[in-house]
């Protein structure tokens, strides 16, 4: 006969599931296989260990996904790269990442701009918070959808593009071009997301997804 009061015995369980769930965490590792269609570099990168970044991952990634054109890296946001791990993981790709945009310098920014409509005057790449991708054997739809269903910035889909991609960043939650109602709802079935149909209103759940 145990010698433990029932409540104590519950609370040294939960306790003890707690501890464990917390370990798991503590103990992941996330890396990302990146090969830049640019620069033809190509490296997979342990950027995050023990629920911490790792300096040295992150300056790799840096270079990696530097201005190709100026040779000039910038400090990328760690949260797009999390967000980029969570979507390849969600995607169940096993492939490298092949980037098409990582940072852009406003020098950059503006050449592109002056050659076309689609680049936005005030770039989240320039900010070192977006990137340009697509992941061979991964449906571009399915990707932009997880990156929909993420909700964790913006989310561009070009699949008529040279190079088809789907843009992600961590600003502010949007995506690009429309997505019809029908096709929102799908996505969201109970209405609870911050994105917005073509149509401009807002699915039943929008006040909820913004508390």
């Amino acid at each position: 006969m145990s010698v433990w009061p029932r409540w104590l015995a519950a609370v040294i369980v939960a306790f003890g599931f707690v501890a464990a769930a917390a370990t798991g965490a503590q103990a992941e590792v996330r890396s990302l296989k990146l090969y830049h269609l640019h620069t033809h570099e190509k490296a997979e990168i342990v950027y995050k260990r023990n629920g911490r970044y790792v300096p040295e991952g992150l300056r790799k990634i840096n270079i990696i996904l530097r201005d190709w054109r100026r040779n000039e890296p910038t400090k990328m946001d760690p949260r797009l790269l999390d967000l980029v791990w969570e979507a390849y993981r969600e995607s169940g790709a096993t492939d490298y990442i092949q980037v098409v945009c990582g940072y852009r310098s406003p020098s950059t920014n503006s050449m592109l701009r002056s050659r076309s409509r689609g680049v936005a005057e005030k770039s989240q790449h320039m900010l070192g918070k977006a990137m340009d991708f697509y992941i061979p054997g991964v449906p571009l739809k399915k990707l932009r959808n997880i990156g929909l269903k993420m909700q964790g910035g913006g989310v561009g889909y070009y699949p008529t593009s040279g190079s088809p991609f789907v843009h992600m960043d961590v600003g502010n939650v949007r995506h690009w071009p429309g997505i019809s109602r029908q096709e929102l709802v799908s996505l969201f079935p109970n209405g609870k997301t911050l994105h917005v149909p073509s149509d401009g209103r807002p699915l039943p759940g929008y006040e909820q997804a913004l508390a």
